[in-house]
C-alpha cells in the first residue's frame, strides 16, 4: 500500500464538519482517500475506529481520529506546510479562540437550520440570528485577505463551509455585508477549496 493511500477519511459529503477538514486536505496538498458517509449509514469499519460512529473520522494507519477540530490540527503538524495555524502562542491562542466562537455562535444554528427534523417555523429564527451575525461581523473582513490574517489559517477552514451552504441554509446576505461577500467571492474561487467540494456540495450554489 502506498503512503499516499494509508491516510482515509470518513466524511460526508453534504456536512460542513466534514468539509472542514476535506478544506484542510486540499490547502496542504495530502492525498487521502474520501468514504463518503450518508448520514444514518455508518459502515461497520467506522464503528470499529469511533464509538460514536460520526464524521469526520481520520484514519491514518493504526491511529483514528474524530471530532473535526481534533483533526484538523492533527493534519496540520503532521504536514505543518503551509501553516494553518500561527507559530507565536498568543496568535495561536486567538485563533483557536475564533474557532470556539465559529462553534459556538453559528454552527448550532447552522445544524439548527439544516436539521430534517426541524420544522420550518424552528428554523425562522436561527436564520435571523445568523445572517444578522454574520452581517454584523462583516466589517472585519475588510483589511485582511483572509479572516482577520493575511495567510489562510484553519479559522477560514471552519468558517468557509458555512459561508458555502448560506443558499440552503435560506440566508441573503445584505448589501453592508459587502467585505465578506468580497472575501467569500476570493475564497470560492481558490484552487484549494474548489478541490475540496464534493459533488453534493457543488450543487448547492
Amino acid at each position: 500500500m502506498g503512503v499516499t493511500n494509508r491516510l482515509a477519511c470518513y466524511s460526508d459529503p453534504a456536512d460542513h464538519y466534514s468539509h472542514r477538514v476535506r478544506i484542510v486536505l486540499a490547502e496542504k496538498g495530502v492525498s487521502a482517500e474520501i468514504i463518503d458517509v450518508v448520514a444514518g449509514r455508518q459502515p461497520a469499519k467506522l464503528i470499529e475506529v469511533n464509538p460514536y460512529g460520526s464524521v469526520p473520522t481520520l484514519i491514518d494507519r493504526d491511529l483514528a481520529l474524530y471530532e473535526s477540530t481534533v483533526v484538523m490540527e492533527y493534519l496540520d503538524e503532521r504536514y505543518p506546510h503551509p501553516p494553518l495555524l500561527p507559530v507565536y502562542p498568543v496568535a495561536r491562542a486567538n485563533s483557536r479562540l475564533l474557532m470556539h466562537r465559529i462553534q459556538r455562535d453559528w454552527c448550532g444554528l447552522v445544524d439548527t437550520i439544516l436539521d430534517p427534523r426541524s420544522k420550518e417555523s424552528a428554523r425562522v429564527q436561527p436564520r435571523k440570528e445568523l445572517r444578522e451575525s454574520l452581517t454584523g461581523v462583516s466589517p472585519l473582513f475588510a483589511d485582511k485577505p483572509f479572516f482577520l490574517s493575511d495567510e489562510q489559517s484553519l479559522v477560514d477552514c471552519c468558517l468557509l463551509p458555512i459561508l458555502w451552504r448560506l443558499p440552503i441554509l435560506g440566508i441573503e446576505l445584505p448589501r453592508p455585508a459587502k467585505p465578506l461577500l468580497d472575501y467569500m467571492d476570493r475564497q470560492f474561487a481558490r484552487e484549494a477549496f474548489q478541490a475540496s467540494l464534493s459533488a453534493a456540495e457543488r450543487e448547492m450554489r
